[in-house]
């Protein structure tokens, strides 16, 4: 079997955020979750629907930069009916996230006078609050893994619960060295794998909160038939320039 690299190990993660999705929009903001997405399509979840982000469901998953036939259209205002219906799946980036999932991506600093701007939190709010959420953080360090985030973008489990969300569904954290879930104590977060190579002393050290459960296994490999779609989705091999070999 050929050796997968990181990045393959991270593409077939991000996939597996699909696994039993069933009939559901998947919104994967990013390279590696789009690359993940498409896979999933392509593979084990047939019946995910993808859109070209502006008005077109996809027939099919087309490599990066290619194009497919439409199979129904999707106007970016009907897109908020998919939202409120719940019916979606969303992998969004994080510049900061906590112990409880709360994203940032907004600031950096004090709100007053950030340090650093970015996206805002556009949509994310209602995100995390109608429908299914996970997270691709391409790369683990604790500038993003912290303690309190300095804005919060997307809802974390703790404000969820206090406020009493019903739809609130915070699934999975991807990184650069494992797959995070929302198992430990008070929904928060925990190591669930590392990816072949990586250590879970790795993670702890890249990670400003307490991590690690009772039991942390290994990421999947990609299988030989993953790694041929792979290289038909992302011939130009993308998925490397986010985590490098």
């Amino acid at each position: 079997m050929t050796e997968p690299t990181r990045a393959d190990v991270c593409a077939v993660a991000c996939a597996d955020l699909f696994a039993g999705a069933g009939e559901i929009l998947a919104s994967p903001m990013g390279t590696m979750p789009l690359i993940g997405a498409r896979l999933a399509r392509r593979s084990f979840a047939p019946d995910l629907l993808l859109s070209d982000g502006q008005a077109l469901l996809l027939a099919d998953a087309p490599p990066l930069g290619g194009t497919a036939p439409a199979e129904g259209g999707l106007p970016y205002r009907k897109v908020f009916d998919v939202v409120a219906a719940g019916t979606r799946h969303v992998v969004m980036g994080a510049n900061q996230l906590d112990r409880f999932g709360n994203q940032n991506i907004s600031h950096i600093g004090p709100h007053e006078q950030p340090a650093r701007a970015m996206f805002g939190p556009r949509g994310a709010p209602g995100n995390t609050i109608n429908h299914r959420t996970s997270y691709w953080v391409p790369r683990h360090s604790r500038r993003v893994f912290v303690d309190a985030v300095d804005f919060v973008s997307g809802v974390g489990t703790d404000r969820a619960a206090k406020v009493g969300a019903p739809f609130h569904d915070l699934h999975r954290v991807v990184t650069n060295l494992g797959v995070l879930g929302f198992g430990g104590p008070d929904r928060s977060l925990r190591l669930l794998t590392v990816h072949p190579g990586v250590t879970v002393d790795e993670v702890v050290a890249a990670t400003s909160f307490p991590v690690v459960g009772d039991e942390v296994g290994t990421t999947r490999r990609p299988t030989e038939e993953e790694l041929r779609l792979l290289d038909r989705i992302d011939p130009d091999r993308f998925r490397d320039k986010e985590v490098p070999a």
